[in-house]
């Protein structure tokens, strides 16, 4: 037989990747939860129709990146591309807009991309929406919020904020119009992706990365001279509440994202640590959205952070999130494989933050601290015929010069709970 082997695009996260996984999403829910941001979580699969609708019909991800197949009732439905769209069809669907929500989800979304290093068909997003507040100060929060986050994972030095405003949307369709009408003029100077979205979403064009088609826009209108005066009011004080809070910014001006759907306020979060795909997290305002889908005019706002190029650049910069056990138990007999497995429930429950893993399946004692010394802990707390007929324990260090000790049931306690104590210690 022939072996399987994971769809192309879509990766196995392994047991040795997942604690920095972990680390990752619980360092932002915590950072999410202090800000009194809820969780939700929204269906994989949606009605295409939903993306179609949100994103733009004639965008990359619905023409072209969208996972979509009918179902038995030949309705086109689709794995999810993003998770904005999802999120506002629930606030809507559910009658939740009715005062300010402030939401987040984390889960796997689906392109149908060309897989490289940083971008795959299966990859995980961490969003942030909130609706109900038009006024900048919320754009404001969102971007200490992110902030906040690289602090507590240490990479806010090498994250840089790129930061523009594309107005509002009667205001994009001037701009569009004109820009339309310059890079016309200079077709054959484009390169043939920007030929091809010239028809179908010039404002993409902005950020290609075709040096020539750059050096035709050096000469494009601005996008800033068809600003409508509230947008430009919103992004002066935008930029002056993100001054005053120390955290610095680029502004850049070709900067559009790829959805259809924002306006007003549009941001990346972009590093030089990994080549091509330089952007880690990115968002914006989209004050139609909701109203667009049957729920009363609702402003609203978020970002969504690429999981997968964090971890990169976490890597990038060897940063390491351990899960090793605490203590590794090793037992000599059946008889003492009995009294440890008792041991470590209690330990478990007493010292619930202790990460406690028991040998299973037999073995010598030399096999067995093979074994616990593989998995990384920190001590091996051995369960003999001596220790078992004395009711004590020896505890053996595996990492460390201390000496080993045996210990009776309170010492043993104090012990844990000193270890307990460390642990917290080195996790703040």
């Amino acid at each position: 037989m022939s072996q399987y082997r994971a769809i192309r695009g879509m990766v196995d996260i392994l047991p040795d990747d997942t604690p920095l996984w972990q680390m990752l999403e619980q360092t932002a829910s915590d950072v999410l939860g202090a800000h009194g941001y809820q969780e939700i979580r929204t269906p994989i699969v949606e009605s295409t129709d939903l993306f179609a609708r949100s994103i733009g019909e004639v965008t990359d991800i619905v023409e072209k990146e969208m996972y979509s197949f009918p179902d038995r009732n030949d309705e086109s439905l689709s794995l999810r591309p993003e998770g904005t769209a999802s999120t506002v069809r629930a606030m809507v669907q559910h009658n939740l807009i009715q005062s300010p929500q402030r939401v987040w989800y984390r889960g796997p979304m689906f392109r149908y991309e060309r897989p490289q290093k940083g971008r795959q068909r299966q990859f995980h997003q961490l969003g942030v929406e909130a609706f109900g507040i038009a006024t900048p100060d919320l754009d404001a929060e969102l971007l200490l919020m992110c902030r906040q986050w690289w602090k507590r994972l240490g990479i806010d030095d090498v994250l840089t904020l790129e930061l523009n405003t594309i107005g509002s949307g009667e205001a994009r369709q001037r701009y569009k119009a004109a820009l339309t009408d310059y890079l016309r003029g200079h077709f054959d100077a484009l390169d043939d992706d920007s030929q091809r979205r010239l028809d179908t979403n010039p404002l993409r064009i902005l950020d290609t990365k075709s040096e020539s088609t750059q050096a035709v826009l050096k000469g494009a209108p601005s996008m800033s001279t068809f600003l409508d005066d509230e947008s430009r009011a919103h992004h002066d004080r935008l930029c002056e509440l993100l001054s005053l809070a120390g955290l610095s910014f680029v502004p850049n001006p070709n900067l559009v994202r790829g959805l259809d759907y924002y306006n007003k306020t549009v941001f990346e979060w972009t590093t030089d640590k990994l080549g091509a795909q330089a952007t880690v997290c990115g968002g914006g305002r989209y004050d139609a959205m909701v109203s667009q889908f049957g729920g009363r005019d609702t402003a609203g706002c978020g970002f969504a952070a690429g999981l997968e190029r964090l971890i990169l650049l976490l890597q990038a910069l060897d940063v390491e999130a351990s899960a090793d056990p605490d203590l590794y138990i090793i037992s000599s007999d059946e008889n003492a494989l009995g009294k440890a497995m008792l041991e470590a429930d209690r330990i478990r429950s007493e010292f619930p933050t202790l990460n406690v893993v028991q040998h299973l399946g037999g073995g010598s004692f030399k096999s067995q601290f093979k074994r616990a010394d593989k998995s990384g802990a920190a001590w091996a707390m051995v369960f003999g015929e001596e220790e078992v007929a004395q009711g004590t324990v020896t505890l053996k260090p595996l990492r460390s010069r201390d000496e080993q000790m045996t210990l009776d049931r309170e010492g043993l306690n104090k012990f844990l709970a000193q270890l307990e104590a460390l642990a917290q210690d080195v996790e703040e």
